[in-house]
């Protein structure tokens, strides 16, 4: 399985896959799990509530809306796969961040969760074959297709780690 078309891929969305320098989509699983675990477990407990900026998410905050978004994506994939015509919606992460209760939550509790779902994302990924990675309909009003989100995902995890590394540490 190659890189995703990024003609199939809306623009927006370029700037998260150009990240994930693997070209197989299982081997950027792979690699960038172990990664993101590794960079989440290394930041320093005091950090965890840290705003850079006022009206900011803390990095506990960034970590759920990455979980969140992951869970988003993972369905996105799955509705494509399974050849469902309906549109999808998008989702504002600014409400649902809003209406997360991250604050409530340990830091250990959201680590196992981004684990979880993003073991469970791999096994979603790993069971489909070409037909459904070549799968592709609309979400948030835009063309979208299975292999393109897969990466997305991971590019997006990318995305808000480098953030994490410049703005917060």
């Amino acid at each position: 399985m190659a890189r995703p078309d990024l003609n199939k891929v809306q623009p927006f969305y370029h700037k998260y896959i150009a990240l994930v320098e693997e070209n197989e989509l299982a081997s950027a699983f792979k690699r960038y799990t172990f990664e993101t675990i590794a960079f989440f477990k290394n930041i320093p407990t005091e950090k965890i509530d840290f705003r850079y900026a006022e009206g900011k998410w803390s990095i506990k905050e960034v970590l759920q809306h990455m979980i969140d978004a992951e869970r988003v994506f993972s369905l996105r994939a799955l509705w494509l796969a399974r050849k469902d015509v309906s549109p999808q919606p998008g989702f504002d992460e600014n409400l649902w961040a809003e209406n997360a209760n991250t604050s409530a939550r340990s830091w250990e509790d959201l680590m196992e969760e981004f684990e979880t779902v993003r073991r469970s994302s791999i096994q979603l990924f790993n069971s489909f074959g070409q037909e459904e990675l070549d799968a592709s309909g609309i979400v948030n009003n835009a063309p979208a297709y299975v292999l393109g989100i897969g990466f997305l995902l991971i590019g997006h995890s990318l995305h808000h780690q480098k953030i994490i590394g410049e703005r917060y540490l």
